[in-house]
């Protein structure tokens, strides 16, 4: 086994502390972090920690290669490189040979809170300096996008763009986003680069300057009577980024005749009138990070158009703060931790 420092569940805070990593098997890739996003799962998934077994969160991060197995052939060392919230899956099913290895049929590895595979060892996190992975699930960082600001792309990122690519979002489409947070912003980013007309669905006109400055064409007021009127059956496509509990009726309401609601943001129980479905014969549907060929589909086109995400970096050693100000909504967009304060 190897040493390295990480930042571990320690009641409902997290406290710096040695954690080892596994030593490098022959398909391995040793990553010194650099920068890891912070995300709403690293919240829930502190503030459901029973204490049982280790838990250090962190599943979007960037760094650099430091050492690599004797059969890795895509990696070398001092190459930089980015790991995204998937670090292992069967291989074999149906979903992972189709390249969704999101979707294995015997549930991929998460980069923390997962079962190694092979040693049946507690996975742990990027919130650490360094980090132990199969070359397969890491990706090559484009030479010209800030480290810092791409390793979002690993959660948030993907997240968005599988479905819209999914749902054929190009020129000609017309998108709509709901909220405009970690996912949000960067959904806006993606759906203006593809060539669509793309608007913000917002509880408030707040957000009009930074919707249009991401790349909307303008903001549709969820509460304002007559802005929801004038936006109704527009939308061929609406991605629902809200990341709470809520009614998904008015948001049907503003997406057109045979166009998709997909719901990315809330993984729990939505409130769903069949009514709001059938008249339009509209369309529900969700997704959840991305498998190998489009994340790094992903990461190329982010390369082409100079997206990556709004993010302020802080000090690793401030992430509770960060955790805190993540949870009253006190960001734009994403948190990003500065591990180099562990060494």
């Amino acid at each position: 086994m190897r040493s390295t420092t990480g930042w571990q569940a320690d009641g409902t805070a997290l406290r710096s502390t040695p954690i080892s990593r596994r030593d490098l098997r022959s398909d391995d890739i040793a990553v010194r972090v650099d920068f890891c996003g912070v995300c709403h799962t690293d919240l829930h998934s502190l503030r459901g920690h029973n204490g049982e077994g280790p838990l250090v969160p962190g599943h979007e991060f960037t760094g650099v290669v430091t050492e690599a197995g004797p059969d890795v052939t895509a990696f070398q060392v001092g190459d930089a490189v980015a790991v995204g919230n998937i670090v292992d899956s069967c291989g074999v099913c149906t979903m992972c040979v189709a390249g969704q290895e999101n979707f294995c049929r015997e549930f991929p590895t998460l980069t923390y809170g997962g079962t190694d595979r092979y040693d049946g060892t507690t996975t742990l996190g990027g919130f650490s300096r360094e980090y132990v992975v199969r070359e397969k699930f890491a990706y090559p960082l484009p030479s010209g996008l800030d480290p810092a600001a791409a390793a979002p792309l690993l959660c948030a990122g993907i997240t968005v763009w599988e479905p819209l690519r999914a749902l054929g979002v190009g020129p000609g489409t017309r998108v709509a986003v709901a909220g405009l947070g970690g996912l949000g912003h960067l959904a806006v980013k993606f759906a203006a680069a593809l060539g669509a007309e793309v608007s913000v669905v917002s509880r408030s006109a707040d957000r009009a300057k930074d919707a249009l400055r991401l790349g909307a064409h303008d903001v549709v007021v969820s509460t304002d009577a007559e802005s929801a009127a004038a936006a109704r059956d527009r939308f061929d496509v609406l991605i629902d980024t809200i990341p709470v509990q809520h009614d998904l009726g008015p948001y049907l309401q503003l997406v057109a005749v045979d166009g998709t609601l997909s719901q990315v943001g809330y993984l729990g129980p939505l409130s769903l009138e069949t009514m709001d479905l059938l008249v339009g014969r509209k369309k529900l549907s969700s997704g959840g990070s991305g498998g190998i060929p489009a994340t790094a589909a992903m990461l190329e086109f982010c390369a082409a158009h100079g997206i990556v995400a709004d993010v302020e970096v802080l000090p690793s050693a401030r992430v509770d703060e960060a955790l805190d100000r993540l949870d009253r909504g006190d960001v734009r967009y994403r948190f990003v931790l500065d591990l180099s304060d562990l060494d």
